[in-house]
């Protein structure tokens, strides 16, 4: 009986002597990795680290944390091969390793594998699918592919899953201008006041539109018809030309003329405007306009200055644009902030205006140009864009001005303006 309670004695203590030293074991190698993160990120050694974590696989070859350490490390040190193959050992022995999967489509990005990266990501997208950095990643192999119909498609599918990215949003929209599309349409506007005998005035553009890979074009006819107490006391037709042509992945530049031989509108137009698209959702413009009118008392010209920032939020668009304008030794500043949001396409969205004095890109109110530049002006509105049966544009605007018709004294104006244009 004694020999029986010695044997057991024995057994109990060795199997505790196991146990004691296989969590040693483990304590030292978990030691051991927190040891070679920081050697990795703090000391920037990457040789003794990658030392170090092949130790760790040498005592616990199943620590896939030692693995995955060694890939990001293999690519820190530019090797690419070696980086490849731990990852993928990573992810061969644990598919729902979230880490790895980011370290091997960052590998896949920066060596321009759109094709296998394509597939990791499609893999990690099914394992992780409210992740949004593996779409991002997933965006950038359709990027270095080339394909920009297909990024279209994906990322009109994706900003519904993410309508707070504004990356999607803004390159969609960017995107969106590339196809081709044409256009043909009517806007109109209608321009009240408060003061008797004045107005309202009428303004009818037929307008086509012709985009394409490279950019677009764009001809429009204006028809102003000015009236006081009943009666036309001004009308005219205004001819005009603009572009809209890619200067880069993400610049474009807009250029645009018009002329008239009426005197309800300038005799002369001429714009310019570069935009960059920024990384974060920002943008910005820069550019000018002249602007020339023939008034009975002898012509005028008009230079402006443009300078404007704008940047995305979500499925917001918020944009802010400053006019300088000058004659002879004169300035007069204007400003205009702009709000959308967007809801499917470019065409969907919801827009507020505010704004300070009068920009030569206020196509109502242009024919006062001249008389106007130099006075006061405040206007706030908001407007409402719809694509219908995915082949009518629709929009609906309306309009407050408070304009200083006199120095010291103000008119109300009221503006609706509506459009309609057929998309083919």
């Amino acid at each position: 009986m004694r020999r029986v309670k010695l044997f057991t004695s024995v057994i109990l203590l060795g199997l505790s002597v196991f146990s004691f030293e296989s969590n040693a074991q483990k304590i030292d190698t978990d030691s051991l990795l927190i040891e070679t993160i920081k050697v990795t990120n703090q000391e920037k050694n990457y040789s003794k680290a990658i030392s170090m974590a092949r130790l760790g696989i040498q005592e616990a070859p199943d620590y896939l944390d030692f693995h995955l350490l060694l890939g990001r490390l293999y690519k820190l040190t530019g090797k690419v091969d070696s980086a490849r193959y731990f990852l993928h050992y990573v992810i061969e022995n644990n598919q729902a390793y979230e880490d790895a999967y980011d370290y091997l489509l960052g590998l896949e990005y920066d060596q321009g594998n759109f094709k296998e990266g394509m597939q990791i990501a499609d893999k990690a997208i099914g394992i992780y699918p409210e992740k949004v950095s593996l779409y991002r990643y997933k965006h950038g192999f359709l990027q270095l592919q080339g394909g920009e119909r297909e990024e279209f498609d994906f990322l009109k599918n994706v900003i519904s899953k993410f309508p707070e990215q504004s990356g999607f949003r803004q390159r969609l929209n960017l995107l969106e201008l590339r196809l081709d599309n044409d256009r043909i349409g009517v806007n109109y506007s209608l321009t009240n006041f408060d003061r008797d005998g004045v107005g309202p005035w009428h303004l009818t553009g037929l307008q086509y539109v012709r985009e394409r890979r490279w950019g677009a074009l764009v001809g429009r006819v204006n028809y102003a018809n000015r009236l006081s107490s009943g009666s036309t006391i001004d009308s005219g037709i205004q001819y005009e030309f603009e572009s809209y042509f890619f200067t880069g992945k993400k610049s474009y530049s807009y250029l645009g003329l018009a002329f008239s031989p009426s005197l309800v509108f300038p005799e002369q137009r001429y714009g310019y405007s570069f935009h960059q698209n920024l990384k974060g959702g920002w943008e910005w413009e820069f550019g000018g306009r002249f602007t020339s009118v023939t008034p009975p008392e002898g012509r005028r010209n008009f230079r402006s200055l443009i300078l404007g920032g704008g940047k995305y939020i979500g499925s917001w668009w918020i944009n802010l644009r400053t006019f300088l304008q000058n004659e002879k030794t004169q300035y007069y500043p204007a400003f205009t902030l702009t709000t959308r949001y967007y809801f499917d396409t470019r065409f969907d969205y919801l827009t507020f205006i505010g704004g300070y004095g009068t920009s030569p890109d206020e196509r109502q109110t242009l024919g006062q140009f001249e008389n106007r530049v130099a006075l006061d002006s405040w206007r706030i509105g908001s407007g409402y864009y719809r694509l219908l049966a995915k082949k009518f544009v629709s929009g609906i605007q309306v309009m407050y001005n408070k304009q200083e018709f006199f120095p010291g004294r103000n008119q109300n104006e009221f503006e609706l303006m509506l459009m309609l244009h057929y998309k083919f």
